[in-house]
């Protein structure tokens, strides 16, 4: 079941971008204790003008409690605002990508990444301190090439989480009422996925056909040459994620009956 309110580490995150801005010394000092030269684990996050939400994430991050060693890898893919400036404050790894794109940015990650396991995130989130092991920890089971978890919502706004509770346990069993008909690595996503950097250098990354993802699509290429795909169910590995996408399509309302639509087609 899928939790009601939110969880108090989430909460910890819930400030302004001014906030973050004017502690971001601490959030250096947390990156300091968990980064490591010889990581066991990389994260690899995008970042595209995100001054808003990339200091809630990294900040988020540099709580993890992981019985590995982790490096956080920020890839600039370009950005024109601050972003770049405040990658480099937070004490996270920094990497430039010029060539415009999630895919690019991705696979420059990926290249440059010092860990045996790949974690993808995205820097609009926010992470649980247990995310990291839950989702790398299997992956060192031969049979699973790839894992992939969840993501729930918080609200930016005065939103009750109560909707948001209702919207994705109808998602939920939207998947779970269509998994014989669609592709499991469709519900590879790039905010929380993990998998073997060999692995993912040899299936050639990120690259995928036109109108294809190119998380699902690399899901997909690790399944069929290394192993199987793993969903991380545990309520702690879940993904949390702003709603600001769900508000650019309209709000709640719509984004509920946009999915009702796609049931009964």
């Amino acid at each position: 079941m899928r939790p009601l309110t939110l969880p108090d580490f989430v909460r910890n995150e819930q400030h302004t971008p001014e906030w973050f801005l004017n502690n971001i010394a601490s959030i250096y000092a947390g990156m300091t204790e968990i980064q490591s030269d010889d990581p066991d684990v990389s994260v690899v996050i995008p970042a595209y003008n995100e001054e808003e939400t990339i200091l809630r994430t990294i900040s988020s991050l540099s709580k993890s409690k992981s019985i590995q060693k982790i490096e956080i890898l920020v890839v600039d893919n370009n950005s024109s605002d601050t972003t770049s400036a405040l990658i480099k404050e937070s004490g996270a790894r920094y990497l430039f990508e010029g060539r415009q794109g999630v895919k690019h940015a991705r696979t420059a990650g990926l290249h440059a990444a010092k860990g045996k396991y790949i974690l993808n995130a995205d820097a609009d989130s926010i992470y649980s301190p247990y995310w990291i092991d839950l989702m790398t920890l299997p992956l060192r089971q031969e049979k699973i090439a790839c894992t992939y978890g969840k993501f729930a919502f918080f609200p930016e706004n005065n939103t009750s989480r109560k909707f948001y509770f209702f919207y994705e346990s109808f998602g939920d069993l939207y998947k779970r009422t269509i998994q014989k008909l669609k592709d499991e690595a469709m519900y590879v996503y790039g905010c929380s996925s993990g998998f073997r950097k060999e692995q993912g250098i040899l299936v050639n990354g990120y690259d995928h056909p036109i109108g294809s993802n190119e998380d699902g699509y690399l899901g997909l290429k690790l399944r069929e040459r290394f192993g199987q795909l793993k969903r991380i169910s545990n309520n702690r590995a879940l993904v949390w994620t702003s709603d600001r996408r769900l508000n650019e399509e309209g709000g709640i309302p719509i984004a509920f009956m946009n999915r009702l639509r796609k049931v009964f087609a």
